[in-house]
């Protein structure tokens, strides 16, 4: 089962150092650079650490076309996040945080005020329709505000959780489950009333239920745990286990993709309120998103260089950014031959830069058999990217390659062979991209030399 997450993603940057000064110029501490890590934020994080416990995701989302954006797709992509990205104007939004043994001391935001996303391709809309649990992670920013995405969930038959945000649109009607925490509920109900957590969650978790005609709504509290509103019944008061304290920093996206999957599975409301509470605690008590996404902040170099989807989003926006034409084409290229050499030239000439979406191992049998491929997705991106006229390779999991090109956008989109049209036409026209074909070289087939291959030996 598939968890489809949509909402803002944003890049997280955190700068460690140390202070052993005063400024002389200012009553500002020094802050000596040791380290900086990045991670997506957002409803990108609350991907990310679903990916990371082994859960399938996609994470529908706007992207700019800038280095953010490539950044955002590569540490994504890599997790095994699906990403369908709307575009989004202007600059990625960055938070930076400036820290010295843990401690923030200052954060810079950078990406101005929040953008209107372009419009949500075709296969973002059956994505959604389809899936079998949503999680809004709603970070105020305009993907929850877009009325085909809205329109899109609330016809999903899917267990729809909706994470909000003060400054975002309040939940698609009938949503299972809505989770604020207990400051977003004093702020979204108005309620600055006195009284126990108790008091204020049921007061304004029960007056948000009515207003959003929701299934539910659960308020979290932190280190209290959580308080179920239902309709018609007493609240269901959950506590947390005793932990440390600790940084808090994606709990409430473990806690509303937890409670999201259960909801899935067939799991009662409150089932999956006792879920959440008890995987958020223990993600707190672990050590939080520090501890979480260390392999994110110190990653390995696994790939050669041009392969893989960091390269291709920086390539693809500093190709852009220069005024220049950025290239597609994508395929299976199992067994490298010259009819694929021709495609590939004849591609490269048509723009500043040519980009090879590659099958993966797992997309190639789905298309072609179990027998398939013959090489492995590392050997077949390796040769792709020896040749002269592929300038990166990215690899991609699905049947199609219409989730990489919503965050790829090609202005041109190659296909070889004999075409009257292929699906991704539509798709790439939506930001003005078109698709061309060109000769492919007749009798020259993967197909065809394995067939050929094969009689030799008999």
């Amino acid at each position: 089962m598939r968890l489809v997450i949509v909402g803002d993603t944003l890049l997280d940057k955190d700068v460690d150092g140390t202070v052993r000064r005063i400024a002389p110029d200012a009553p500002a501490p020094v802050l000596d650079e040791e380290h900086v890590g990045e991670r997506p934020g957002g409803a990108g994080l609350a991907a990310l650490l679903a990916a990371q416990s082994g859960q399938e995701v996609a994470l529908v989302t706007a992207l700019a076309d800038d280095a953010g954006g490539a950044r955002l797709s590569e540490l994504l992509t890599e997790a095994g996040v699906a990403v369908f990205a709307l575009p989004l104007p202007g600059a990625t939004p960055e938070k930076v945080r400036l820290r010295a043994h843990g401690q923030v001391l200052l954060r810079l935001d950078r990406g101005g005020d929040p953008e209107r996303p372009g419009d949500a391709p075709p296969a973002v809309l059956e994505l959604l329709r389809d899936a079998g649990a949503i999680l809004v992670s709603d970070y105020g920013r305009g993907v929850a505000r877009h009325p085909e995405l809205r329109r899109a969930i609330g016809e999903s038959r899917a267990a729809v959780v909706w994470d909000p945000h003060p400054n975002g649109p309040p939940p698609v009607p009938n949503a299972r489950l809505v989770t604020p925490n207990l400051a977003e509920v004093r702020k979204l109900s108005g309620d600055a009333g006195n009284g126990s957590t108790l008091a204020v969650a049921q007061r304004g978790g029960q007056a948000l239920r009515q207003r959003w005609r929701a299934g539910a709504v659960v308020v979290t509290c932190g280190a209290d745990g959580a308080v179920l509103c239902h309709s018609g019944t007493a609240p269901l008061v959950v506590p947390a286990p005793a932990i440390a304290a600790g940084d808090t920093c994606g709990a409430g996206d473990r806690f509303a993709a937890t409670a999201a999957l259960a909801l899935a599975r067939g799991d009662l409301v409150s089932e999956a309120v006792q879920r959440a509470v008890a995987a958020a605690s223990a993600y707190v008590g672990n050590g939080g998103v520090t501890v979480a996404l260390k392999a994110h902040r110190e990653p390995e170099p696994v790939a050669p260089e041009r392969i893989g989807a960091g390269q291709a989003g920086r390539l693809a926006a500093e190709v852009r950014a220069r005024g220049g034409t950025v290239v597609a084409t994508g395929g299976c290229f199992d067994l490298l031959h010259v009819g694929h050499l021709a495609t590939l030239r004849a591609a490269r000439k048509l723009g500043d830069c040519l980009i090879v979406c590659l099958n993966s191992d797992d997309s190639v049998r789905g298309l072609k058999g179990l027998e398939r491929p013959l090489n492995p997705e590392t050997d077949r991106a390796r040769l792709l990217a020896a040749l002269d006229c592929v300038d990166a390779v990215v690899v991609f999991g699905e049947s199609s390659p219409e989730a990489v090109l919503t965050w790829l956008r090609p202005d041109v989109w190659v296909k070889g062979g004999d075409y009257d049209s292929v699906p991704e036409s539509e798709l790439v026209e939506r930001w003005g991209g078109r698709t061309v074909f060109v000769p492919y070289l007749d009798g020259r087939s993967t197909t065809g030399t394995i067939a050929a291959a094969r009689a030799a030996t008999i």
